[in-house]
């Protein structure tokens, strides 16, 4: 895993991506914050950090304000449709 900085401003297949990431973003947050990222596909790791939801800090990776905020719409919109 490499560190890469984006700044999330991008055309439409970022925008395409992040819809995509946006339903998994739950458990990706989950396991970054049980300090298991480990388990997420690298992939999805170089994505995320491409749409400034999370960043790498010192080693280790953490959320983004931006990734915070996606991460608590998507829990709301689960929230929602369980209504």
């Amino acid at each position: 895993m490499g560190a890469g900085q984006g700044s999330g401003q991008g055309g439409g297949q970022e925008a395409g991506q992040g819809a995509n990431k946006r339903s998994q973003r739950p458990s990706r947050r989950a396991r970054v914050v049980k300090r298991q990222a480990d388990r997420i596909d690298s992939g999805d790791i170089d994505a995320y950090v491409q749409l400034d939801w999370l960043e790498w800090d010192g080693g280790r990776l953490r959320l983004t304000d931006t990734g915070r905020d996606v991460c608590a719409h998507a829990i709301l919109n689960l929230a929602q449709d369980d209504e």
